[in-house]
């Protein structure tokens, strides 16, 4: 091994080091009883720049506690994006950022310390973005190493050629080394005629902080799926086995992150679109598995790479002014708290300034609890937005972070004269049709309502599906729908077909939770509509909950009326609508919580979304008074 550069940077942090070192020696030994308590703290993280100001942006967040030993920092490495606002240059052209690094003593306060990039490698182009960084140590090489994404490369022609590059360094912030080729290339998806149709190579995680030699790399993202590979680090960067194992279906899961706990490996992928402003629902959900190569399964034992698409959610809005909460890294303070960094969009504040659809990305940081094996973030209540216990960046503290468990929804009484059991010959005359359909394409038999799947939608400006609609009682209630959608179980592509439940105030104003075939994927989609946004904003946006079956689904709407502080978190919207799903009807799994302003809002059934000769099946629509005491806290 060569000699090792030595900068001032470093001679600041061995200083530094050393004062806290011998702070530690003179104080006495620290108990669980006896240890300090940090500061709290709230979202978002405002990084510090030197000149003044604050980050503002910092998508794609990865943490990495200092590898030496002595170095008492904590390090951010975000996405190429402008730190904030004002980034613009002398012509009035954003300032992108290639991979900007922070630091911080109690992982709280941070400080920007400069770009890890002042330039992109030679084997990309000019222009192309380095993303989604990943930074880990290798002791045996006693060196750091800088994964990222290079969106275009020289490689090929075409355009959009994703690829992973690495770079070293001595220190953690640089100045880093760009190794002479891609750790992995791009690569052809040859079920394609196009010759210019690349899988997405993205978001790069390598398997541990400190790993010796040989860990597992993974990536991918919607265009291919994840894909994991045993990488090896050299002196000059790395290598990675020749084969590839996909962990993870197309068109549902980026932003990988692997942790090891307890026996399992955890995978954290979000999923959606991360970057439609305040209509944005980027959630992150899991799957475990005891080998590192997967396959990896959700707490009901779904895969990850199944048809019905497995995962767990982790983290997914709330009802208050986050959303688009995802790409996440998760990592344990001194004290061994769990925590986890991400992205998140603010609804109030979600573009640069005078750049709509410029989606802003700032950083947030909250609490990870394990729940019978399971990871969710806050207990379940997910990203904060109130003062918080800090985490213990230093060893003899300890966080005043306690989990407390959000609690479900959960159904009270049956109301009646709301549901209904289709066990007629006809339908109940609190029905009425927006849009009748023809009469030969629905009809009630054995207790069934069966629908005609609809080559139409309610999609924007496209508005010609029919609702089978009904008053909603007043109040807070909990509506659910047990449904069936005959597209074939495996196999692409029957897009859109949906079927499900919509709480409908109009066309353009709407919250629905539909069974739905996307490519080759089935999953659940919750979905908002609105009429009335800024000029340039998006009017929809959608997430997804947990995994349709192949047979009978439920869909589940908890549906919750806005009052002081929460309605107050909410943007002023008067109604929170939570997600639920279950393939039995016995397990349910909680999604995310988008809120409306909407009046005299009915309960409606839908089948539309694609062609082909499909059906779908409601058994039943119910609907309860939600239990006192069982709501969700947010």
């Amino acid at each position: 091994m060569g000699t090792r550069r030595f900068t001032w940077s470093d001679a600041l942090s061995r200083v530094l080091a050393t004062l806290l070192l011998l702070a530690t020696l003179a104080a006495p030994p620290a108990s669980a009883a006896s240890a300090k308590s940090p500061g709290v703290y709230s979202n978002p993280l405002k990084p510090k720049l030197p000149a003044g100001g604050v980050i503002e942006s910092c998508a794609d967040p990865t943490v990495l506690r200092g590898q030496r030993r002595g170095d008492p920092y904590w390090y951010m490495y975000c996405t190429t994006d402008p730190l904030n606002d004002k980034e613009l240059d002398a012509q009035g052209k954003w300032v992108f950022h290639r991979i900007p690094q922070l630091r911080s003593l109690d992982l709280i306060t941070w400080e920007y310390v400069g770009d890890a990039f002042q330039s992109v490698p030679g084997y990309a182009v000019g222009n192309a973005g380095l993303w989604a960084p990943d930074v880990v140590y290798s002791s045996a090489h006693d060196k750091y190493y800088l994964f990222f994404v290079v969106t275009d490369t020289t490689t090929t022609t075409c355009a959009s050629d994703s690829a992973l590059g690495v770079a070293t360094s001595d220190s953690p912030t640089g100045p880093w080394k760009f190794s002479d080729a891609p750790v992995i290339g791009p690569r052809k998806d040859t079920a394609r005629a196009d010759p210019c149709a690349f899988f997405w190579t993205f978001d790069p995680d390598v398997l541990g902080d400190s790993v010796g030699t040989n860990s597992v790399l993974y990536y991918g993202s919607y265009s291919g799926g994840v894909f994991a590979r045993t990488v090896t680090l050299t002196a000059e960067g790395a290598t990675v086995s020749a084969d590839e194992t996909r962990i993870g279906i197309s068109n549902r899961y980026e932003g990988a992150n692997v942790v090891f706990r307890d026996g399992y490996h955890y995978l954290f992928g979000s999923a959606t679109n991360c970057c439609n402003g305040a209509l944005t629902g980027y959630s992150v959900f899991v799957g475990r598995s005891k080998d590192p190569l997967g396959p990896f399964v959700d707490r009901e034992g779904n895969s990850l790479l199944d048809t019905q698409v497995g995962g767990t959610p982790v983290l997914s809005m709330n009802g208050n002014r986050w959303v688009g909460t995802g790409h996440n890294t998760v990592f344990q303070d001194a004290a061994g708290q769990w925590w986890t960094v991400y992205h998140a969009v603010d609804r109030s504040d979600p573009f640069f300034e005078s750049a709509t659809g410029f989606t802003k990305r700032p950083v947030l940081l909250d609490p990870l609890d394990w729940v019978d094996g399971w990871p969710t973030v806050r207990g379940g209540f997910w990203a904060s937005d109130v003062k918080m216990p800090a985490p213990a960046a230093r060893d003899g503290f300890r966080s005043r972070y306690r989990t407390k468990l959000a609690r479900p929804h959960v159904p009270g009484e049956r109301i009646a004269t709301a549901s209904d059991m289709f066990d007629g010959t006809a339908l109940h005359d609190a029905w009425s049709w927006v849009r009748p359909p023809d009469a030969s394409t629905y009809a009630l038999s054995d207790g069934t309502f069966r629908f005609k799947v609809q080559n139409a939608d309610i999609f924007l400006d496209r508005n010609n599906a029919s609702l089978l609609t009904r008053a909603a009682p007043k109040g807070d209630y909990l509506v659910e729908a047990k449904v069936r959608l005959d597209v074939p179980d495996e196999g692409c592509c029957f897009n859109y077909a949906q079927a499900g439940l919509v709480i409908y105030g109009d066309d353009d104003n709407f919250i629905k939770l539909t069974s739905t075939s996307m490519e080759e994927t089935r999953q659940t989609e919750f979905t908002k509509e609105l009429a009335s946004v800024p000029s340039g904003w998006g009017r929809q946006g959608n997430t997804v909950v947990g995994p349709p079956s192949e047979d009978w689904m439920y869909l589940r709407i908890a549906v919750e009326r806005l009052t002081g502080e929460a309605r107050r978190a909410a943007g002023g919207d008067t109604t929170a609508y939570t997600a639920y799903t279950s393939q039995n009807g016995v397990d349910w799994v909680r999604g995310g919580t988008w809120t409306h302003s909407m009046t005299a809002a009915r309960i409606a059934l839908v089948a539309m979304g694609g062609g082909g000769d499909f059906t779908a099946e409601f058994d039943h629509v119910r609907v309860y008074a939600t239990r006192a005491g069982e709501r969700s806290r947010r």
